[in-house]
């Protein structure tokens, strides 16, 4: 059974690639940081192919040592996602040191350190995918976003870093969610507010916010051999909202 890491794949769109991955055939481990309930319940909707791993991903041990038991229990992982993200936004210049480090270690630190641990396994095992989970505000920024936008971005240069230099074995692409119905997303941006959601449609093409299902069929894509000569480029899904 083919194996997958997903990074905060408990919750969100990160829930949606776990179980879109299971439901491919793929042993899926679904690394989470602290909401139990939530691991708990990607875990019973997987039917046993989901196994919640908890996972602080900015302690790079915590990360040696979940990756290390991935590979003695499961072998290498044929698919990584890294998908976990924090956001702490804040103006510029009231932005905390601890703000800036706490995202900037989980959005780009983690995901060095998940593929730096997984990839030499998954080359020697034949090869595989890794997709990292970005944003548009990777290149599209926004106010009070300074750490999170830098990190996604710095996600991006990651990506095609490391499209170089693990080819040919492993591909490597960037997948860059817009405006997706998420709890996190609807809370950040007020788009309970019906007002406030009419003017953000207003400025997608597609006339409504994408899903996680939207973001889940973007990943088949990049991780089945439909993709097979598709590396280091970003797939952007957001019904046209950002058009670079």
């Amino acid at each position: 059974m083919t194996t997958s890491v997903v990074s905060g794949g408990t919750r969100g769109i990160g829930r949606a690639l776990s179980l879109r991955l299971a439901a491919l055939g793929h042993r899926v481990i679904a690394l989470y940081r602290g909401d139990v309930l939530a691991a708990q319940q990607t875990v019973k909707a997987g039917e046993g192919r989901i196994e919640a791993l908890r996972c602080d991903l900015t302690r790079p041990d915590e990360i040696q040592t979940v990756c290390a038991r991935t590979i003695t229990e499961y072998g290498a992982p044929n698919v990584l996602v890294n998908n976990a993200g924090v956001n702490r936004d804040r103006p510029f210049l009231s932005m905390t040191a601890e703000e800036w480090d706490t995202v900037l270690a989980t959005n780009l630190s983690g995901p060095f350190h998940l593929s730096r641990a997984l990839a030499p396994a998954m080359a020697a095992a034949g090869g595989g995918s890794i997709v990292n989970i970005a944003s548009t505000t990777a290149i599209r920024p926004r106010t009070n976003g300074a750490n999170y936008c830098a990190s996604k971005a710095g996600l991006l240069q990651l990506t095609k870093c490391l499209a170089l230099e693990l080819a040919p074995h492993i591909r490597v692409n960037a997948l860059l969610p817009g405006f997706t119905d998420t709890d996190e997303v609807i809370e950040r941006y007020r788009l309970d507010d019906p007002e406030r959601l009419a003017t953000i449609l207003d400025t997608v093409p597609g006339r409504r916010i994408g899903t996680a299902e939207d973001m889940a069929d973007a990943l088949e894509f990049l991780v089945t051999a439909r993709s097979n000569y598709v590396t280091g480029q970003q797939l952007v899904v957001d019904g046209g909202h950002f058009m670079g």
